[in-house]
């Protein structure tokens, strides 16, 4: 029965002239009308169904043409802060490079790499962290030639003014032996050093960041830097 209406159907029929009683088929189709109408439950034609669009749907498909991967190492915790702005700007995960395997990165289309320099104005082996060995042992032994690749740095300009993120040079260079599309260079406008082996022609090799003296830049340089990528075609 209706949740708020009870009715008897054949009451209901019985109330009609009888010129209409009289005609049986009318009667039967009244009849079978009225019980639908109180004893079945109606659905709206145009009740909206769910969107074929779910929360999952938006968060499994890739926003970008290319496969990203944000990979880094680390001393003092620096260089993943600055790992962690690229990874969120660009809606990409970021990994230690001691953790990556070889297949994670032939995986991928670009590769935003990162390094803090310890041992400066040394000609190789400058950032003092997994990348030391990963640059000489690992790489050479994986085909990355063609991928896109973009480097950022962390260091200090005023305690190594002379030395400024030299292990990004490092990362640059070594990743375009290697036969990688080098992207992403920055001007050397609004820093306070002297001499970088991260510059080529007036410019950094990339994203440098200085957390020491100018860590309330850091976030924005790093948004300002994967819109640039963007729109080199890095994503």
């Amino acid at each position: 029965p209706h949740p708020y209406i009870s009715i008897n159907p054949s009451i209901l029929v019985s109330q009609f002239p009888s010129h209409i009683n009289q005609n049986q088929n009318i009667m039967k189709l009244l009849l079978t009308i009225a019980t639908a109408c109180l004893t079945k439950p109606t659905t709206l034609a145009f009740a909206p169904s769910a969107s074929k669009y779910s929360y999952n749907d938006r968060s499994t498909t890739s926003l970008y043409a290319n496969k990203v991967g944000v990979y880094f190492s680390t001393t003092t915790g620096n260089c993943e802060t600055i790992a962690g702005y690229i990874s969120q700007a660009g809606g990409v995960e970021m990994n230690d490079i001691g953790d990556a395997s070889d297949s994670d990165l032939l995986g991928l289309d670009s590769i935003i790499v990162g390094a803090p320099t310890w041992h400066t104005d040394a000609d190789m082996e400058r950032s003092g962290t997994e990348w030391d060995s990963w640059l000489y042992n690992t790489l050479p032994n994986i085909d990355l030639s063609g991928k896109n690749v973009a480097v950022f740095g962390v260091g200090d300009q005023q305690s190594y003014n002379d030395y400024y993120c030299d292990a990004a040079g490092e990362l640059y260079d070594v990743f375009e032996k290697a036969g990688c599309k080098m992207m992403g260079f920055t001007s050397t406008d609004g820093y306070d050093h002297s001499s970088s082996k991260a510059e080529r022609d007036g410019k950094f090799v990339g994203l440098l960041c200085d957390e020491d003296n100018q860590s309330e830049l850091s976030e924005g340089r790093a948004n300002d830097w994967v819109a640039q990528l963007k729109e080199e075609g890095f994503f």
